[in-house]
């Protein structure tokens, strides 16, 4: 097996020397915490937790698919939010991407992220096929 860096036009890659946005190892994914930065790496401003949330799903899902996966592959996410009492925002948002067996996740309120707009950052492991839909 090897590591393999995946990468989608739907996802800004970072600079060079810093970190792999998605990286496969076999038939794992490992989605590195995701924002909701637009695709040319600059923040969307004035988005809600809930909006974040649906744009970093919807990131995590265009990687999954170059990676030759889906969703329902999705077997453990990391959730950060600046807010705890945003939760159920964040909960909104990722049940528009997830049905049946949800993945295990955490999530856990950090003092801040990456830049002060930045509200909800995710990260995920995906195994390709073995998901059910």
């Amino acid at each position: 097996m090897k590591i393999e860096r995946v990468t989608s036009s739907a996802v800004a890659e970072p600079a060079e020397k810093m970190w792999s946005n998605c990286i496969k190892v076999g038939e794992t994914v490992y989605v590195s915490g995701l924002t909701a930065r637009s695709s040319d790496g600059v923040t969307i401003d004035g988005k809600d937790e809930y909006e974040q949330t649906r744009i970093i799903f919807t990131k995590m899902k265009s990687l999954l698919e170059e990676a030759g996966g889906k969703m329902s592959d999705v077997a453990k996410l990391n959730i950060y939010v600046t807010n705890i009492e945003s939760r159920k925002l964040v909960w909104d948002g990722r049940a528009e991407f997830f049905e049946g067996n949800f993945p295990a996740c955490a999530l856990v309120e950090v003092s801040s992220l990456a830049a002060d707009e930045i509200r909800v950052e995710i990260e995920g492991i995906a195994h390709i096929g073995a998901g059910v839909y």
